[in-house]
């Protein structure tokens, strides 16, 4: 990914922030990646750590029309992913006995505004600003924003993005090398 890209998603992010009064902490912990796919309008996420704590953790998120966070779980994690603003898609998807992802089989389990629901695996729910998922340890999903942009909200049990985002797809990787074709305008957590 170049570095470019990362101080444009940045600029990007920091205005629809603005724009909707969602107000960052002192010096924020950017995280900005491609999922290692190689295009970033199509693969693509922008987030703030917000609080990073041994029991919980806050994240704020940004993604463009399309912008697609590939098809994932956490075996660790327990996550609500909350959208802020705008229309989010979030397809979800069950889990078999071994711990694959069943992308037309079985049933995924969520809670949807804090309520129990079933759904069969790969449905593909659409929130709308405050609307929010709760996805238990082991629950794969994907999300993309709808609507222009999204902001979306996540809050977690202790977060582990080096070892606990497991892919389906074996060529995502969650950090990814950067290409300094400019000076870095904001720091990234994985700069450190």
């Amino acid at each position: 990914m170049k570095r470019s890209e990362i101080n444009r998603a940045i600029a990007d992010a920091m205005l629809a922030f603005e724009r909707h009064h969602w107000h960052l902490p002192p010096e924020p912990r950017w995280d900005v990646t491609g999922f290692g796919l190689g295009d970033f309008s199509k693969y693509g996420l922008t987030l703030v750590n917000l609080a990073e704590l041994p029991e919980y953790c806050e994240k704020i998120m940004f993604a463009k029309q399309g912008q697609i966070t590939p098809i994932h779980k956490h075996n660790a994690k327990q996550e609500d992913i909350i959208c802020r603003i705008g229309v989010l898609a979030i397809q979800i998807f069950a889990q078999d006995e071994k711990g694959e992802c069943q992308i037309s089989n079985g049933i995924a389990k969520i809670l949807l505004n804090g309520k129990p629901a079933e759904f069969v695996s790969g449905t593909i729910l659409f929130l709308k600003s405050g609307e929010r998922v709760t996805l238990k340890t082991g629950s794969f999903h994907q999300f993309w924003a709808v609507s222009e942009y999204c902001i979306i909200g996540e809050v977690s049990t202790y977060n582990d993005d080096a070892h606990d985002n497991i892919f389906t797809n074996k060529d995502v990787g969650r950090f990814e090398a950067i290409d300094e074709d400019e000076p870095a305008l904001y720091r990234l957590v994985s700069d450190e």
